[in-house]
């Protein structure tokens, strides 16, 4: 099965330790202006998902949802979720750890949008 969302080692990593500090924790990638497009964490339920956000998938056993504007856009992508240094948004749980969270991608092949037609977001 396909993925449209993955985590590298170090973000499942610093996902592990935002877990055993905060307790369960949720993804959200708005691409709005504040926010910009980065990858935001917050504890499970902290942050109310509307109707225009898709369930892109989970990493590190945590969801990861995206705003319906922003999955249009990258829908032809697998979102690689990584980590860098330094500060990213100022509600994201990773700030205080000096990281912060990094959506890289790749163009799915031809294969793999036949095999994502199928599922459902």
């Amino acid at each position: 099965m396909v993925e449209r969302v993955k985590a590298t080692e170090a973000a499942l990593e610093l996902i592990d330790l935002l877990k055993e500090k905060h307790g369960p924790v949720m993804f959200h990638q708005s691409g709005g202006c504040c926010d910009g497009s980065s990858p935001m964490c917050f504890p499970e339920g902290e942050f109310l998902v509307g109707d225009q956000d898709v369930l892109l998938g989970e990493i590190g056993g945590s969801k990861f949802y995206m705003h319906r504007s922003q999955f249009d856009y990258w829908s032809h992508t697998q979102l690689i979720i990584d980590v860098v240094d330094g500060r990213g948004g100022m509600f994201s749980l990773e700030g205080v750890e000096g990281k912060r969270f990094l959506t890289r991608s790749r163009p799915f092949s031809e294969e793999e949008m036949k095999e994502l037609q199928g599922q459902e977001v």
